[in-house]
């Protein structure tokens, strides 16, 4: 018998009941299989970097129709923090609204990893296997997670706000003209600035150490949430090179596809999560075969 997709609305309630039931256990799945080895790690140089990147641009050749209409979440969304800065009095937000939302970057790529990961099994991915995440044993510890990266951004935005009051003070800002005015021609302005970026480096350097293989080895493997943090802190001490030149990628990238209107975010994005998916095949090596 073949197997249809069904609905989308009937399908996608079907998959967060399955997801229900997986958090109910939450507690329990996220030290994983014990009996599990650690996984082994292999040192990644800047060209496995950028191999990985070409093998991202080759999955989303291939699956464009599919993920470029699931990414148009993030221009949406950040079109809609745009919206809320100039009409909620929060312009001085605007910055790290926008460049803290990174920060949930490898949260919303969790489908984009599953997509890779059936086709690198030589299977058809299509949007449905993106959602098929929460079906997935491991989505416990995933959703976990995903909470911390989302109190990082929170953080993100407390702290920015602080910053923002302690340089330029209370006042809400008359206009974006007069904002723009005085980021840039004043000593506040310019302190705000450097205290602004230092500290953003700060909070993207954390996601990135803690996030890098972590979401994509919980997907994969039955590790549990702490060998999964501890292993990808482990990679960035190991390859602190090529983890670096993949952050000012992933940087470089969401700043180029943020510029025309946030749309280039749709082809940005999933190249940068299927990216991560082959940097992990890279990085953590295959489990070792059972002694019998």
């Amino acid at each position: 018998m073949v197997e249809t997709i069904g609905n989308p609305l009937s399908w996608t309630a079907k998959s967060l009941g399955q997801a229900g039931s997986h958090l109910a256990h939450v507690t329990g799945a996220l030290g994983g299989d014990t009996r599990t080895a650690r996984p082994r790690l292999r040192h990644i140089t800047p060209s496995d970097v950028w191999q990985a990147l070409r093998r991202g641009v080759d999955d989303f050749t291939a699956l464009r129709t599919e993920v470029a209409f699931l990414c148009l979440f993030y221009p949406v969304v950040g079109l809609a923090m745009c919206w809320v800065a100039f009409h909620e009095s929060l312009l001085p937000m605007l910055f790290p609204m926008m460049s803290g939302f990174a920060l949930l970057g490898p949260v919303a790529a969790v489908g984009l990893y599953q997509m890779s990961r059936k086709r690198e099994r030589g299977g058809t991915a299509t949007w449905a296997d993106a959602f098929s995440v929460l079906a997935e044993p491991s989505f416990g510890a995933i959703f976990v997670l995903g909470l911390f990266n989302i109190a990082t951004f929170v953080v993100w935005l407390l702290v920015a706000d602080g910053l923002y009051g302690a340089t330029m003070g209370p006042a809400v800002p008359a206009s974006i003209p007069a904002f723009v005015h005085d980021l840039w021609t004043t000593q506040a302005g310019w302190a705000l600035i450097a205290l602004g970026i230092a500290s953003g480096f700060v909070f993207a350097a954390l996601v990135l150490v803690v996030s890098l293989v972590s979401f994509p080895m919980l997907l994969d493997r039955n590790v549990g949430l702490p060998v999964a943090v501890v292993t990808s802190v482990a990679l960035a001490r190991q390859s602190p090179a090529a983890v670096a030149l993949w952050g000012a990628i992933v940087a470089g990238s969401l700043l180029v596809g943020a510029i025309p209107a946030l749309l280039g975010l749709v082809v940005a994005v999933p190249i940068l999560g299927h990216a991560t998916w082959h940097l992990y095949r890279a990085a953590v090596l295959p489990d070792r075969p059972t002694q019998r």
